[in-house]
């Protein structure tokens, strides 16, 4: 896949602030027991769904800036073209039309979340992720998305161009607020928005 990187980054910036400001403007409001109830035995609830995201930010967000500066910051691209491995894993993590994943992988140990957590502590580290990505996003425009190179969490030795890290990172986010949000509504919530976390699909290729 061919992408305007400006396109791309601008895409996924509005992404992460539409996820961001329903986290803060109605998931911030809500009692603890949406997060914390768990849809069926061996189901992951609300907040497990959300540390686990938080587990992935703890290792991409440094990764991501510590790329960013130790590349030169004078050459973007006007265009970014997606490796062959990093577009794997971006339509790995792409939902059905429904919300739902396409393929169920099981969850490295290192990410698997408590069964017991501090929802309000979980909630509040996955809105400063989101605030940080928006800001790497925002530095990344003055940037190679085809040069600057990010090590993958699952084998560090495995680099892939900035611009899939992007687009596989926040997929995956993705993914995973659709799972916490059906495991809110098991529970009984219903979200003001008709879909808070869908993602806005225009192209974004060319």
């Amino acid at each position: 896949m061919k992408y305007l990187s400006t396109t791309l980054l601008n895409h996924l910036y509005e992404q992460t602030e539409s996820q961001l400001n329903n986290a803060i403007s109605e998931w911030q409001q809500l009692p603890a027991e949406f997060f914390s109830a768990q849809p069926g035995a061996g189901q992951w609830g609300a907040a497990q769904c959300l540390e686990h995201l938080n587990s992935y930010g703890r290792y991409y967000l440094p990764a991501i800036e510590k790329a960013l500066s130790q590349r030169n910051a004078s050459s973007p691209s006007l265009r970014f073209e997606s490796g062959w491995l990093g577009n794997y894993f971006y339509k790995l993590m792409l939902p059905e039309p429904d919300g739902r994943p396409k393929k169920k992988m099981k969850s490295p140990k290192d990410h698997r979340p408590a069964i017991q957590l501090n929802t309000v502590q979980v909630l509040g580290e996955f809105i400063s992720q989101l605030e940080k990505l928006e800001q790497l996003i925002t530095a990344s425009h003055g940037h190679d998305l085809n040069r600057v190179k990010v090590p993958v969490s699952i084998a560090p030795f495995i680099k892939l161009k900035l611009g899939d890290v992007f687009l596989f990172y926040t997929a995956h986010i993705r993914r995973h607020l659709l799972q916490a949000e059906r495991a809110m509504q098991a529970a009984g919530y219903r979200p003001l928005n008709a879909n808070p976390v869908k993602e806005n699909t225009s192209a974004t290729a060319s």
